[in-house]
């Protein structure tokens, strides 16, 4: 059974920076993983930062150059540092994993982790 748990959110100042850590278990860590976000008052989870299996990494426009996603194999742990925060950046951030490599469909959902950026 695949766990993805998040960690490292919290409540900052606009400008601070954060780190976020998503613990995976029960599961292949070489597929595609990302992280997304909920804001407050939206439907739709948005995409943040993926890491597709082939190893290629992808931005939303909106945080490109202020967050850096990465990944550890060995310790299954995939990492969001987000520098430069803004109010904006307020959401929940989910950790993500495919279920099929390769196909670029998330299938196991971590619980979430709630940022809050005051500016």
């Amino acid at each position: 059974q695949v766990h993805l748990v998040e960690s490292g959110g919290g409540s900052v100042q606009a400008g601070d920076s954060l780190k976020l850590s998503c613990a995976a278990s029960g599961y292949i860590f070489g597929c595609g993983v990302g992280w997304y976000r909920q804001a407050p008052g939206k439907e739709v989870r948005e995409l943040v930062s993926t890491i597709s299996s082939d190893g290629t990494i992808r931005y939303a426009d909106s945080v490109k150059g202020r967050f850096t996603i990465s990944k550890d194999n060995t310790k299954k742990t995939l990492y969001l540092q987000m520098n430069s925060l803004k109010s904006e950046d307020t959401a929940v951030y989910y950790c993500a994993a495919e279920g099929i490599c390769g196909v670029g469909y998330m299938e196991y959902w971590g619980q979430g982790t709630q940022v809050t950026v005051s500016s």
